[in-house]
């Protein structure tokens, strides 16, 4: 059975959508229209990308540079490793603006005796939040450039690309959004009480940002194992990286 549903056409321009099982959010590859998946009413949140600017030749100079910095890496491990898939592919992301206060009562237990405290934390964001589920990334440690992020179009982004669209709502990105920043809120009180007694978050939530990101996934080979690596597009960082054990000899 195929994964591609059909007979699924742009709502603009006529032309068939390639999109998947789960995915809500459908983008048109010839006039970039993006729609809700089955709602009548025309998208209106804003839609962006994010520019890549590298190829898989930097890409690999960039993953071989960090296989051979820092001293928790085996001494060979770019000598001896071998790249044996590398892939560039859209994420869908959600840009939360956001801004969240808590008011927090605890017990500081740590001094005697104990006693009771308050405080209220308050800080605004841009929580990121990823479009698909059952995937993980570490969404905290990308940052969204300010230079490279343009209005979504589909010219922009290379044919060979995997392009993956949102599994996700605004709605529930918003969802999602208020409950990580409530939970890193309450680990922020934590650090000021042992126990919390009371804790409530009110937010002020504006309008979400629909985008996608260019990230080159890939996946090394080391001494008969594989090791997994994501490497932002736009900036060329290095975001995640599996790192073989070192081995140590005895003198």
């Amino acid at each position: 059975m195929s994964n591609v549903v059909s007979e699924i056409r742009c709502k603009n321009c006529g032309a068939p959508l390639d999109l998947h099982p789960g995915e809500l959010l459908s983008t048109c590859r010839y006039c970039g229209y993006t729609a809700v998946v089955g709602a009548d009413s025309t998208f209106q949140l804003q839609h962006s990308l994010i520019l890549n600017q590298h190829n898989a030749a930097s890409t690999t100079d960039i993953l071989q540079d960090w296989m051979r910095s820092g001293f928790m890496k085996p001494g060979d491990l770019a000598k001896k490793s071998n790249i044996t898939m590398l892939e560039l592919r859209y994420l869908p992301f959600w840009l939360v603006p956001l801004t969240a206060t808590s008011n927090y009562e605890g017990v500081l237990e740590r001094i005697s005796p104990p006693s009771q405290r308050k405080g209220t934390i308050e800080n605004s964001y841009d929580w990121l939040v990823l479009g698909r589920k059952a995937a993980e990334f570490p969404t905290r440690d990308y940052k969204v450039p300010v230079e490279g992020k343009i209005p979504f179009d589909y010219s922009k982004v290379e044919a060979s690309a995997k392009f993956l669209n949102s599994e996700i709502e605004n709605t529930e990105a918003i969802a999602h959004a208020k409950d990580e920043v409530e939970q890193h809120h309450q680990f922020l009180a934590k650090q000021e009480v042992d126990r919390l007694t009371n804790f409530s978050t009110t937010f002020k939530v504006e309008a979400a940002t629909y985008l996608h990101a260019p990230l080159w996934f890939a996946q090394y080979d080391y001494k008969g194992r594989s090791y997994n690596a994501i490497i932002d597009g736009s900036s060329g960082a290095v975001l995640r990286a599996d790192i073989p054990p070192v081995d140590f000899k005895m003198f």
